[in-house]
């Protein structure tokens, strides 16, 4: 990460870094039950990315197994995952999105249907960091995947950022802006096909 992603990381993300000095561990229980608590959602972002450069778009949610990244204009980037995938739609390119499973993502650990952080050696740490509670997480079954790291704030809980650290060990940080629960989400927006066309692509059979 240069300097300068590194201040603009700090100046970005107030809400994580003010408050009080220390703050009560939030349990485990806790912070399933704040996922399980909402199938939708949708929040402004900002994203760290592994070559210290930065981004900013719109994060939208919907559980089980959806998310769509719509990266800020003139930016065409878009990650959209759904039934089972993730898809990159790469803005400098005409071709269709590269594809890969979204199992093999740490990010699929929080669009499961039902979110369980209890389960067995899926948390590899949970540790209170000042204002801030942080909850290290991967697939049990498969840890070369990587891992997420998420970090919430107390009273009420909520999400404020995470840090996806992929296979290969490239760290990607996403800070969130105020995360609205419970919101309207078309399903076109996480439609394959629908945004295949909508780009003037062939759709995938």
């Amino acid at each position: 990460m240069t300097l300068r992603s590194f201040l603009a990381l700090i100046l970005l993300a107030p809400a994580v870094l003010a408050g009080p000095a220390r703050a009560d561990l939030i349990p485990l229980s806790e912070i399933s039950r704040y996922f399980n608590s909402f199938r939708t959602a949708e929040a402004d972002f900002t994203q760290v990315n592994p070559d210290g450069t930065l981004s900013t778009g719109r994060l939208m949610i919907h559980r089980p197994g959806r998310v769509r990244f719509e990266y800020a204009a003139p930016d065409r980037t878009l990650v959209l995952a759904t039934a089972g995938s993730v898809n990159i739609f790469d803005a400098r390119s005409n071709a269709g999105p590269t594809t890969y499973p979204l199992a093999r993502t740490p990010l699929a650990l929080i669009l499961d249907d039902t979110v369980n952080l209890g389960r067995d050696r899926m948390v590899v740490r949970h540790y209170e960091d000042g204002p801030t509670t942080s909850v290290v997480a991967q697939d049990p079954e498969h840890p070369e995947y990587g891992n997420i790291r998420l970090v919430f704030s107390a009273a009420p809980t909520e999400l404020r950022q995470w840090v996806v650290t992929d296979d290969t060990g490239r760290e990607t940080t996403v800070i969130l802006g105020t995360l609205r629960t419970g919101v309207s989400l078309g399903s076109l927006l996480f439609n394959l096909d629908a945004e295949m066309a909508r780009r003037g692509l062939v759709p995938q059979r």
